[in-house]
């Protein structure tokens, strides 16, 4: 199969959708592999070690042209859609549930999609984004640290405190994957951690998880209200596979925190959890809104691109290898957790979320792709 990796278009995105290891992987099972020039610059991939994997490199346009499948990391930008094409397979984060223009637009260019979000285990698991989960969650108290220094707008409070100062009152609404993620690492900067969680079951796994630091609550209204009108930092932590993230706190609920408390929106690319959320860049974080810091940034994990690449190819690769050696059909017709995966094929929604975020009909996978 000939697989393609162009650059990421994406403001501040230094990810890149294959690493010199993957590549040679591939390579040597037989498949070719065009990788877009300077495409793996941001995560420490030069050109060289893509060649020297048995790479060929190209421009943007040879690689669009020539892959029967592409690797991203992020979703397509406005320019870039005009290069997929019918009988092409599209494999990133794409996050459709958020972008009606996106989805119209991989609708008309009659590709399959598969979004590395909604690749769903039986068990629930999505293994695609756990690790893009786990770095964006551990970088949530990290920005959220910084945005809550007074030269940013925060409050002026250090998150661990110092003997005789209480340290930051954190609260994360969502016990999922980044959630548990962020209330590790604001544990580890000795903060005071309230984790809002809706599954008993799931708090259950967290209190011996996190060997019993931190506190658990039931999320809802009224536990959220009590607990971000405490809050120095706010973590939102929630999502739905391949759905549009809830709505958790109202701009009218901002009036409940401190001025200069901080808002880190983990969910900012499936739509956000906070009313009054709209995604950033990491050359500019952050905004202010009735005085409560916001920190949306829509790809935290290219903050870090050298981990992020690496842990989410360590992922993405067995797949990338099944679809290449068996064939698309087949592979989604022997991995059901692949086929959950395709939100898109020849024409049609085949996600039930995205059907509904956007208002179109959907059919099932199994169905529009004919298997």
């Amino acid at each position: 199969m000939r697989i393609g990796v162009p650059t990421e278009l994406k403001s501040d995105e230094y990810r890149v959708g294959l690493t010199p290891a993957a590549v040679r992987e591939l390579t040597g099972g037989g498949h070719s592999v065009i990788v877009e020039a300077g495409a793996g610059l941001g995560s420490a991939c030069p050109d060289d070690q893509y060649s020297a994997a048995g790479a060929s490199i190209g421009t943007v346009g040879e690689v669009w042209e020539q892959a029967e499948l592409i690797l991203k990391v992020k979703e397509p930008l406005r320019e870039e859609y005009p290069q997929i094409r019918k009988g092409q397979v599209l494999f990133t984060y794409l996050h459709l549930a958020a972008n009606r223009d996106l989805t119209l637009a991989l609708i008309e260019s009659g590709a399959v999609c598969i979004a590395y979000e909604t690749v769903q285990l039986e068990s629930g698991a999505l293994p695609l984004l756990a690790p893009m989960s786990e770095v964006a969650g551990r970088l949530a108290p990290q920005m959220g640290a910084w945005a809550l220094e007074t030269h940013q707008g925060g409050r002026g409070v250090l998150m661990g405190g110092i003997p005789g100062v209480l340290p930051a009152r954190v609260v994360v609404i969502g016990g999922g994957s980044v959630g548990s993620n962020a209330a590790l690492i604001a544990l580890g900067m000795h903060a005071d951690v309230l984790v809002l969680e809706r599954s008993v079951e799931r708090m259950r796994e967290l209190e011996t998880q996190l060997n019993g630091r931190v506190t658990l609550a039931m999320s809802n209204r009224q536990q959220v209200e009590e607990a971000i009108a405490e809050a120095d930092l706010v973590i939102g932590a929630v999502l739905i596979p391949g759905a549009r993230a809830p709505n958790l706190v109202t701009r009218e609920m901002l009036g409940l925190m401190n001025e200069g408390s901080v808002i880190v929106d983990v969910a900012i690319d499936q739509g956000g959890s906070f009313e009054t959320s709209r995604p950033t860049t990491h050359s500019d974080p952050i905004f202010t809104v009735d005085g409560i810091v916001h920190y949306c940034v829509a790809n935290m994990p290219g903050a870090v691109p050298i981990t992020s690449t690496k842990g989410l190819v360590n992922v993405t690769l067995p797949y990338v290898e099944r679809i290449a050696r068996d064939g698309l059909a087949d592979a989604l017709r022997r991995d059901a957790a692949l086929l959950r995966g395709v939100n898109v094929a020849h024409g049609v929604v085949t996600h039930d979320a995205v059907g509904e975020a956007h208002e179109l009909e959907t059919a099932l996978p199994a169905v529009a792709l004919g298997l």
